[in-house]
């Protein structure tokens, strides 16, 4: 496979992803601001732009944190050149490139999606349709991962796909635990409190985890089972270790395919055994920040070993 063509495989899912996390970003944020007073409100709404990595090119335009101008930032507005809007038209426009690879209901689902998407932020979101803008959106993500499933074959450009999807999965899971205990939570005081669980709830419903966890945890909310439901546990598909579990076996079948490893799959096996036998205890001692901020670290540079491995510049 051309490495152009590998390329736009790999960032059309990377964009997809991170378009729907986006939107998972938003839900969370919009969740949490309904429940607290202006000021926490705005607190919130910052966080999230922040957790974006959008605070720089936002502080450039707006003084305040309103939700009306932080989703519509995130989503449409022309000052941000990653909107989910802007990436949408990256995901139609790698699907367009990557043609010959993927199959025609592939094609079908990003490209209706594309014009629906289009359609819906042509104008600014109101607050009585944002809700149901962030549910398009996943349910346009879902749509086309259904469409990859059901009829790709598993070659090079499946496991290329794959491997777009989750790097950008892990780093989205890493990014959103962040938000909450480094960015979200007032104070260390608040640990265990009403707003603790509160807050641990909504970052549950953003990876779309929270009846999952409730089910294996008999309805407990619990800092530390939260932490080993969304960085340790490998059935659940959003979770680090899943992700990074995925990533490593996506690699490996590349690696057949080509005849040889690269430097991605050493350091996703050395990531592999880094999250091996490790304990909810164990991050919270090393500090949860600082753990995610080493995986989302380590992610990257996983991410850049592809493309230096599958030469896809060329």
């Amino acid at each position: 496979m051309l490495g152009r063509t590998a390329n736009s495989l790999f960032w059309m899912f990377r964009y997809l992803e991170r378009a729907e996390n986006m939107a998972r970003l938003l839900d969370a944020g919009l969740r949490i601001a309904l429940t607290r007073d202006l000021e926490a409100a705005e607190a919130e709404w910052r966080s999230v732009i922040t957790t974006a990595g959008h605070r720089e090119a936002y502080d450039a335009i707006h003084d305040g944190y309103t939700g009306i101008q932080v989703w519509n930032f995130i989503l449409r507005d022309k000052e941000n050149p990653s909107s989910v809007r802007e990436m949408f038209g990256i995901v139609r426009s790698n699907a367009r490139a990557a043609r010959n690879a993927i199959s025609g209901e592939v094609w079908e689902a990003v490209n209706e999606g594309w014009m629906q998407i289009d359609a819906k932020l042509a104008r600014p979101v109101s607050a009585s349709q944002i809700s149901e803008v962030v549910r398009k959106i996943r349910r346009i993500g879902t749509l086309v991962h259904g469409a990859v499933t059901n009829t790709m074959l598993r070659n090079e450009g499946f496991h290329f796909a794959r491997a777009g999807t989750f790097i950008e999965r892990g780093d989205s899971t890493a990014r959103i635990l962040d938000m909450k205990y480094y960015l979200l939570l007032p104070s260390l005081n608040y640990v265990g409190s009403s707003l603790d669980s509160g807050q641990w709830e909504q970052v549950l419903r953003s990876v779309s985890g929270e009846r999952a966890f409730l089910w294996l945890n008999a309805g407990q909310m619990d800092a530390s089972k939260i932490i080993e439901f969304l960085v340790l546990d490998e059935s659940f598909p959003r979770s680090l270790a899943f992700c990074h579990g995925a990533l490593r076996d996506h690699l490996a079948a590349l690696a057949r395919l080509h005849g040889s490893e690269g430097a991605s799959n050493a350091l996703i096996r050395d990531s592999g055994g880094l999250l091996a036998d490790l304990k909810a205890e164990a991050i919270f001692e090393e500090g949860l920040h600082q753990f995610l901020t080493n995986f989302m670290a380590r992610n990257a540079s996983i991410g850049a070993a592809i493309t230096d491995d599958y030469r896809f510049l060329s």
